[in-house]
């Protein structure tokens, strides 16, 4: 239980809970414990009467009757104490849950864009859903059912002792095999519980990746092969399943024929002890009910003892993501002003999960209020420099400096805060147009939002739509086309009014005309920001104050739009071969 040792700062946390809910345990057990005895007396007082230690009826029958109310009595109140047990420590169960859900969704947070390039999202909703669920499992149900087990063997052995320490004995000796049993037994289910949850996120993961790209299904009709390979992952699960569930399925049985010895000792035993004059047959029938009393508490250890190993390989996986370090952290507490003057200085980058070398020794800088357009081919390194200053990434070698600062040392919300970004595939939330665009801009207004459309040339195709800006939007904004996605996520970064803007190859999906009103309107609403425009056309950077262009990972040209048309290479080679398509 070396991973649900994680959780004790959760019990801390909910100590008086905790410890109220055990103090309600104990009385409901001590209640319901009394059955027994009320019952043997009563027989008891049938005995006496039958051999003449009591000679009046009318005194038994007060006896059994004070003894029946007694019984009622103490069941409805043990019923109670049961309920108030359950309202305690369950309740404290969900709580821990809530607590445990928001700190791996904080620790998801924190995590780098790295950590999610050699993550599924699948496996990840899989740890904050199922496995949080059994860890749960293990602070209510588990828990309670535990203290609810060992106070009554505390109780019930103390009381049946008092009646007749030999029986007692006797009673106990099923229970080194029990132990045994539930140790072996608690192994295999820790072992089998590992593989199962692990089965079930490559479910989550192919379900999650098979709904994302459905349209790609459909698309090249591969519905039969997708179906192949979902059944056989889940018959691979079933089977995972079905190899843990025959071990569970061993408890019970097995409680159940143990419970069953110690029964047949007790009436063999107390029936010697009977026939030897040592107890009354009060005492075996009291024995009796303890046994049978202690019948769900013994049965339900097989369950707990499997609900804890469960929880056991869940909170495994659950600290697996929790112990990780994000590889970019926040070293200054203090917010930084940030103006949005940027230098590279001889900075490369290598991706640790490929070993790209992205960027090799890339040096420039851009002043606040102009526009930097950068160009290449496609894995050229254009995303890798944007990455770097919305540090999404750390260089490998060299500066990033912001406002002659090293961005390192910069307070790291401050920089993203004061950063519009437009990534080449937009992303778009399964709301409302106007809730997508006011992302940008929590408690922008309506004038505001149409505003940032207007700017964005999205603004006329969205008044078209039934509702309008209150038009939900499927899943990633599938309910708009490609070009519309991208003047949204345009209209969501200028809302913003941030000291940067980056716009990356955000334009790819419209067309010639509506990029030049882009453009123009880009052109006035970033007069005194920092604007960064990466692009495979032209017409995308020919007015930029500076333009670079970049093959594997190197500057291989840098000026400005007039110089570079002039200079033979690939920016002269681009604008030609641009110039007589538009042309044609």
């Amino acid at each position: 239980m070396k991973a649900l040792q994680y959780l004790n700062k959760f019990f801390v946390k909910y100590k008086w809970r905790l410890l109220l809910g055990v103090l309600i345990t104990v009385l409901s057990k001590i209640l319901t414990l009394k059955i027994p005895d009320f019952v043997g007396n009563s027989l008891n007082v049938v005995e006496d009467y039958q051999t003449g230690k009591i000679a009046e009826l009318s005194e038994v029958k007060s006896i059994l009757l004070q003894n029946i109310l007694l019984i009622i009595g103490v069941t409805l109140l043990g019923g109670f104490f049961t309920f108030l047990m359950r309202q305690t420590i369950i309740v404290m169960s969900r709580k821990i849950e809530f607590d445990l859900k928001n700190e791996i969704y904080q620790q998801y947070q924190r995590l780098s864009i790295n950590f999610y390039k050699k993550n599924r999202t699948g496996d990840l909703m899989n740890r904050i859903s199922e496995d949080v669920s059994k860890v749960r499992m293990y602070v209510g149900p588990s828990i309670m059912y535990s203290l609810n087990m060992l106070i009554s063997f505390i109780i019930g052995f103390t009381q049946m002792y008092n009646i007749s320490p030999k029986l007692t004995l006797y009673t106990l000796i099923p229970f080194p095999i029990l132990s045994v049993s539930i140790f072996v037994l608690s192994k295999q289910i820790n072992k089998k519980s590992v593989i199962v949850q692990q089965y079930l996120s490559k479910l989550t993961t192919f379900n999650q990746e098979f709904f994302s790209g459905i349209n790609v299904v459909k698309s090249y009709a591969i519905e039969n092969e997708v179906i192949e390979s979902f059944d056989k992952v889940a018959n691979e699960s079933k089977d995972k399943n079905i190899d843990l569930y025959k071990v569970q399925a061993l408890f019970f049985p097995l409680m159940i024929l143990l419970i069953g010895i110690s029964n047949v000792i007790v009436l063999y035993v107390g029936g010697m002890q009977f026939i030897a004059g040592e107890i009354q047959i009060g005492a075996i029938a009291a024995f009796v009910m303890y046994v049978n009393i202690l019948t769900w508490p013994v049965a339900v250890v097989g369950w707990v003892t499997s609900m804890i190993q469960q929880a056991e390989a869940s909170q495994q996986r659950i600290n697996e993501f929790l112990k990780v370090e994000p590889e970019i952290t926040n070293g200054v507490e203090e917010p930084s002003e940030i103006g949005g003057n940027i230098v590279f200085e001889n900075v490369s980058l290598t991706y640790d999960d490929t070993n790209i070398t992205a960027l090799k020794d890339i040096s420039f800088s851009v002043k606040q209020g102009e526009t930097l357009a950068i160009l290449g081919k496609t894995g050229s390194g254009k995303s890798s420099i944007i990455n770097l200053v919305a540090r999404l990434y750390d260089t490998t070698k060299g500066t990033v400096l912001i406002d002659n600062t090293p961005i390192k040392e910069s307070n790291l919300y401050s920089v993203r805060d004061q950063i519009g970004f437009v990534p080449q595939d937009p992303f778009l939330f399964s709301d409302t147009i106007e809730n997508n665009i006011k992302f940008g801009k929590e408690n922008a207004t309506k004038e505001e939002i149409i505003e940032a459309a207007k700017n964005a040339v999205i603004h006329d195709n969205i008044i078209d739509f039934k509702d309008g800006y209150d038009t939900v939007l499927g899943e990633r904004g599938v309910t708009l086309s490609g070009g519309q996605k991208q003047r949204t996520s345009i209209a969501r970064a200028i809302i913003k009014d941030p000291k940067i803007l980056i716009f990356d190859d955000c334009l790819s999906a419209v067309d010639t005309e509506t990029e030049e009103k882009i453009l123009s309107n880009l052109e006035r609403v970033s007069k005194d920001k920092t604007t960064f425009i990466i692009s495979h056309r032209v017409s995308s950077a020919k007015n930029a104050d500076k333009i670079i262009v970049l093959d594997e990972g190197k500057i291989i040209q840098q000026g400005v739009h007039n110089q570079l048309i002039k200079e033979k290479g690939f920016y002269k080679e681009l604008y030609e071969q641009q110039l007589l398509e538009k042309e044609i």
